[in-house]
């Protein structure tokens, strides 16, 4: 399924496409060096990305209903579906974490116990500043990412980009 490349060579592959373009997107990475999004990602520059332990996904989607409208992304099989809103409260409940939105919001169960990296990324994409918290399990597979939100001039909240400075502080 997966090539077998080391870590050092997904890590120097990784540098000469960032070097190249610095807004080149992970998930094209992955694909053009046929390893998961999370080997990408957590060798991106430290100035890019801050790597939080997975016990820490519940926390973190505790803090998210303040932040105000974001973009849950979740990639399955080639698809990518979106959903741009504030992220739903939620609560664990038989073995999940039970997202729990009004009517016309998301809503969903999630899998805490299989999130075994988080990663709060910065990073440039499609030549606009991006950044995102992703959720991944043991081999890299990212589980669901969250967009810091957007106004309608496209340009991100700046009460959003304090708040994921903030975690970054926190998690480092």
């Amino acid at each position: 399924m997966y090539t077998s490349l080391t870590k050092q060579q997904v890590l120097e592959a990784v540098a000469t496409m960032m070097e190249n373009d610095d807004a080149v997107p992970v998930s094209q990475m992955a694909n053009e060096l046929n390893v998961t999004e999370g080997e990408i990602t957590f060798v991106l520059p430290s100035s890019m990305v801050t790597s939080v332990a997975g016990e820490k996904a519940q926390e973190i989607l505790e803090a998210l209903p303040t932040w105000g409208k974001v973009t849950t992304i979740v990639h399955s099989f080639g698809s990518i579906f979106e959903f741009k809103a504030p992220f739903p409260k939620g609560k664990v409940a038989h073995g999940y974490y039970n997202l729990m939105g009004r009517e016309g919001e998301l809503h969903g169960h999630l899998r805490l116990d299989l999130v075994k990296h988080i990663a709060l990324v910065s990073k440039p994409f499609r030549k606009m500043a991006s950044h995102y918290i992703g959720f991944y399990d043991e081999a890299g597979e990212c589980v669901f990412k969250v967009y810091l939100g957007r106004d309608k001039k496209r340009q991100l909240f700046p009460e959003q980009i304090e708040k994921l400075e903030l975690l970054k502080k926190e998690f480092a």
